[in-house]
């Protein structure tokens, strides 16, 4: 799945809520294709910075830019470019659902709301070819098989594995062909192995093309690595603030 990632830069990037600093002082420069991992503890104001730098939330201090678009000013233009996955609270997987309702359900948006008004008048069967080969190709990409599935398409997302609804979630997001992945909480919960195939997979991602934007816990060696962990006063407080100044900030 071959795409032209975008560049990524911050200076003095920031996000400051009615209680507290989320992030501050970020720093970055990453090319296109680049693999970034936002590393820290919970409560270190990661989630809030993924969301920062995919325009899903307003940053308050300080400048970025993704593609050339600029923020905090151009986010619109910065979501158009980007595509969150497993974001608690953003892109959460309905447990309810099946692997195949959840993949048809995005195509079918990316097709309404991603796509020029002359694409929506195209013949049903160009755009039903076109939705199969979108949701193939980000399976491949993600490295998940239905077949593997207990139940193929029609395995509940309750019954997916941990990793198998990381895969899921970040093929959903590749349905729209993204320039900027971004991943949170890559690694929670899962074991040792797990890890090691989850960044395999965001490594073969961005080695195809697209920039890569991780949240851990603990970054590996080979990305480039942006930390959120706070120089001081890291206390039940200061994680509360943050957490308000996330609720206060919004999502698009």
């Amino acid at each position: 799945m071959a795409v032209d990632g975008v560049a990524v830069t911050a200076e003095g990037f920031g996000l400051k809520g009615s209680r507290g600093w989320a992030f501050r002082g970020i720093d970055l420069v990453a090319e296109p294709g680049a693999l970034i991992a936002v590393e820290g503890p919970s409560g270190s104001g990661r989630t809030s910075l993924l969301l920062a730098l995919t325009g899903r939330m307003k940053a308050t201090e300080g400048t970025a830019t993704v593609g050339g678009a600029r923020l905090p000013k151009q986010l619109s233009a910065v979501r158009r470019l980007s595509a969150p996955a497993h974001v608690a609270g953003v892109t959460d997987l309905d447990p309810a659902l099946t692997v195949g309702e959840h993949l048809r359900e995005r195509a079918l948006l990316q097709h309404r709301f991603g796509e020029s008004v002359r694409a929506l008048l195209r013949p049903r069967g160009e755009r039903t070819a076109e939705a199969k080969l979108r949701i193939d190709t980000a399976l491949t990409a993600a490295g998940l098989d239905r077949e593997s599935l207990p139940k193929g398409a029609r395995t509940a997302v309750r019954d997916l594995e941990r990793l198998e609804a990381l895969r899921l979630s970040i093929a959903l997001a590749l349905i729209g062909h993204p320039r900027l992945l971004a991943v949170d909480d890559l690694d929670l919960k899962l074991s040792d192995a797990e890890r090691v195939e989850a960044w395999a997979l965001l490594r073969s991602l961005a080695a195809a093309g697209t920039t890569v934007v991780a949240v851990c816990s603990e970054a590996p060696e080979d990305a480039l690595t942006v930390s959120t962990r706070p120089g001081h006063q890291e206390d039940t407080e200061t994680r509360k603030e943050k957490a308000d100044a996330l609720a206060d900030t919004g999502r698009a």
